[in-house]
């Protein structure tokens, strides 16, 4: 049975997936970090995750980027395998965890979903046939709580088509301040906040008098805090370096 640590347990998802966890037979959660310490939870959480001193298999960190320096540190303290499904991260954070996984096996990925993740590689087929003739928009729709915007699965998205197309195309964000038709060599990217949505994502590819579009809905924040778990114990048995979902999606098939 593998131990795991989970950061930023008294959050919405932490909660999710120390409920998830305790309904499995094959891990469990033997302590949580969180800025806000104070907990009902029957296991230790603390707000400095240097106050722990048990043993533990990996760590998943479903944190805020505030607070990704400490489990960063930690990390790299403990030579512990961490899942990050934190989103919003800094480029130089992203950085820091390219460093770190030199040294610890780190599994990132800004969607926990498989079906996310499987709808990933159909855009890029998608956008690997139709780029010289459709143009591409990714719309992402959450919840009135949510603060990043776009959404990291939103820039995933997009990033995956991008590596598939023939030229480098750039990210429109704001297409009302700019009083101008749309350019060929670009991804419109839209977020909708609102209500209580977990998560909708959609990319449409526009051509002459068709539209293809591939689409994604989330109905429970149960669906990530299993694919986060699922990450945590195919990554405490790795070596060292930079997982994502398609090692986990070829692990699962192969």
């Amino acid at each position: 049975m593998k131990r795991i640590l989970l950061s930023g347990y008294n959050g919405k998802m932490g909660r999710v997936v120390a409920q998830t966890v305790s309904e499995r037979e094959d891990c469990v959660v033997v302590a949580g970090f969180d800025i806000h310490a104070a907990s009902e939870s029957t296991v230790p959480v603390y707000a400095e995750p240097t106050e722990f001193e048990g043993a533990a298999d990996v760590l998943i960190d479903f944190s805020h980027p505030s607070y990704f320096p400490k489990v960063l540190g930690f990390a790299s303290a403990r030579r512990m395998p961490v899942v990050v499904a934190t989103t919003g991260l800094s480029t130089d954070q992203r950085k820091q965890l390219q460093q770190l996984s030199q040294v610890v096996p780190v599994f990132s990925s800004a969607n926990m979903s498989l079906g996310v993740n499987l709808i990933l590689e159909l855009c890029k087929k998608a956008a690997a046939v139709l780029s010289d003739s459709f143009d591409i928009e990714v719309v992402e729709m959450h919840h009135n709580q949510k603060i990043d915007a776009p959404s990291g699965t939103a820039l995933m998205l997009a990033d995956g088509i991008a590596s598939v197309l023939p030229q480098k195309p750039h990210y429109m964000y704001d297409r009302h301040s700019q009083r101008k038709k749309r350019e060929k060599n670009e991804i419109g990217i839209h977020s909708v906040r609102g209500g209580t949505i977990v998560g909708e994502h959609e990319v449409l590819f526009a051509g002459t008098d068709e539209v293809i579009a591939i689409r994604h809905s989330a109905s429970s924040k149960r669906i990530f805090a299993t694919g986060a778990i699922n990450a945590a114990l195919f990554l405490s048995i790795q070596k060292p370096g930079l997982y994502d979902m398609s090692h986990l999606v070829s692990a699962i098939g192969g």
